[in-house]
């Protein structure tokens, strides 16, 4: 009988941690609210709804999602360099990302559909909020002669999407580590509805738009 209720605790063990997420988990304190979502609740939604004539509070523009992505071509002939941006992107995103596949086959590049070529992540929540702060407080401002991003890109829906040349302005990135810089995708998705609503509203959480 010991052995069987052993066995069922060890086969539990086991089923609990298959189902635990991958990638390193940042536990937050009861009652944690990141400085930047706390920001929005607390000023900025007055300040659209003033600025745009917003009478409800659900109609005013928030964040939704931010999504990394960064392509790996060079991985066609070293996958060990779409290893080194998995482990580099799980510490600057705080999950583990997911591996991109070609979507077709291309001979003059000998690329194959289905081979992989890029990580993406999609950040909610207060990772969203997190890595936000972090891309405007600590990452830009490391941009080499940095002069603010560009207010031009934008999908016409209110979406932004910036590029980055060089992810080492991330701290969360060990320099001692990375064989060579890498570029990348940052889209922040909102629900804006165009992008006057956008940009004033990532303007007001601190985005280092050019003027």
């Amino acid at each position: 009988m010991a052995t069987k209720d052993a066995k069922k605790k060890d086969k539990g063990a086991k089923a609990q941690k298959a189902a635990a997420p991958s990638g390193p988990v940042r536990e937050t304190p009861p009652g944690y609210v990141p400085r930047l979502k706390q920001r929005y609740a607390e000023e900025v939604v007055a300040k659209l709804q003033k600025e745009f004539g917003i009478d409800n509070v659900m109609a005013v523009p928030r964040l939704e999602r931010i999504s990394l992505n960064m392509g790996m071509g060079e991985a066609i002939q070293n996958i060990k360099i779409l290893d080194d941006a998995v482990e580099e992107m799980t510490a600057l995103a705080g999950q583990k990302p997911t591996i991109t596949r070609a979507q077709k086959s291309i001979a003059a590049f000998k690329l194959r559909e289905g081979m992989p070529i890029g990580a993406r992540v999609t950040l909610r929540g207060d990772r969203m909020w997190e890595f936000l702060d972090r891309l405007i407080s600590v990452a830009l401002p490391r941009v080499r002669d940095f002069r603010g991003v560009p207010s031009k890109s934008f999908d016409g829906r209110g979406n932004y999407t910036l590029g980055i040349r060089d992810h080492l302005i991330f701290p969360e990135v060990d320099y001692n580590r990375v064989e060579r810089p890498k570029g990348m995708n940052i889209t922040i998705v909102t629900t804006a509805g165009n992008d006057e609503r956008a940009l004033y509203m990532l303007r007001e959480l601190g985005m280092p738009f050019m003027r």
